[in-house]
């Protein structure tokens, strides 16, 4: 009885150190963003954590589309630096949710070279419905991007070679 109970301690104190570990890293991705002088909301600290998970392998971690995989694509991966910028400033979320989403894109207008996110994300979480949280990570996502965004005025990167 006493091993079962030492086990179950045991877990119950893993299961905090995971959890200890994961709010310390959340709070070293907002600090870094803190010393850059930009004030990271935790949503936005959350979709830098999904774009890291998903998304940087091809766009890369400064968004521009040199990640690791970009050379090994047919379609060269986006820019994700200059969305406001190409659109005169504005940053058009509700397109954007839905191209990430990818579910919802009628097949007539071809295939896809990005994955369906949609399909993928959004784990289970108790009382919330899948499609909540899908859009919720699809949410923390863009504010992710929108951090990313240069200024309009801002030259773009320099193309890859």
């Amino acid at each position: 009885m006493l091993d079962r109970i030492d086990r179950g301690r045991s877990r119950a104190r893993a299961a905090r150190c995971l959890v200890g570990l994961g709010v310390l890293s959340l709070a070293a991705l907002a600090s870094n963003r803190a010393l850059a002088g930009e004030p990271a909301s935790p949503l936005a600290v959350s979709g830098e954590r999904l774009y890291v998970r998903h998304c940087a392998v091809c766009h890369g971690m400064s968004g521009t589309g040199d990640g690791p995989f970009a050379g090994i694509l047919r379609t060269a991966p986006a820019d994700l630096t200059g969305i406001a910028a190409r659109r005169g400033g504005a940053f058009p979320e509700a397109d954007l949710a839905r191209f990430v989403d990818g579910r919802f894109v009628p097949p007539a207008h071809g295939t896809r070279e990005m994955p369906i996110w949609g399909r993928w994300l959004g784990e289970p979480v108790a009382g919330a419905e899948p499609d909540e949280v899908v859009r919720g990570e699809i949410l923390a996502l863009l504010e992710y991007l929108k951090t990313l965004q240069r200024p309009a005025t801002a030259a773009p990167p320099p193309a890859r070679p």
